[in-house]
């Protein structure tokens, strides 16, 4: 089975990081699947023991509203025991949203990957990409 790497994107920031997530989880051997929060199922993700999610960070420092906080609300039944691993980017703030989601997540059983999320101020630059295709081998290796 894939990797799944679930994320949503406004600008095309977070998608860069979640390709460069899916291109470390293919180095390190396994195969990947980065899938916009759209297309995703929450039924496959069920059946995961490690997966990743990213969502920049919106309005006062949230996930997206209309998407992924509702794929997120899904998820937090069934996320006991899993590994997940954080990513986003964000322009503004101090990166409150990302701390709150990794939160949640432990909240709901979930070990979060390094125990908190990868962030990328606006566009990922090469250091935030090299962290995410580590991020991605790591993931791999669950």
């Amino acid at each position: 089975m894939a990797i799944q790497v679930v994320y949503w994107s406004q600008g095309g920031n977070t998608q860069a990081m979640a390709e460069a997530i899916g291109k470390g989880i293919e180095e390190a051997g396994k195969e990947a699947a980065v899938t916009f929060v759209s297309d995703a199922s929450v039924d496959v993700l069920k059946n995961e023991k490690a997966f990743a999610l990213g969502c920049p960070a919106m309005g006062a420092e949230v996930l997206e509203e209309t998407e992924m906080e509702p794929f997120v609300a899904d998820l937090e039944g069934f996320v006991s025991g899993k590994t997940i691993a954080l990513f986003g980017s964000y322009g503004w703030g101090d990166g409150q949203w990302m701390r709150e989601w990794v939160d949640r997540m432990a909240a709901a059983g979930a070990t979060v990957l390094n125990g908190e999320g990868l962030m990328s101020h606006e566009a990922p630059d090469d250091d935030v990409i090299a962290d995410c295709i580590a991020l991605g081998k790591q993931l791999a290796n669950v």
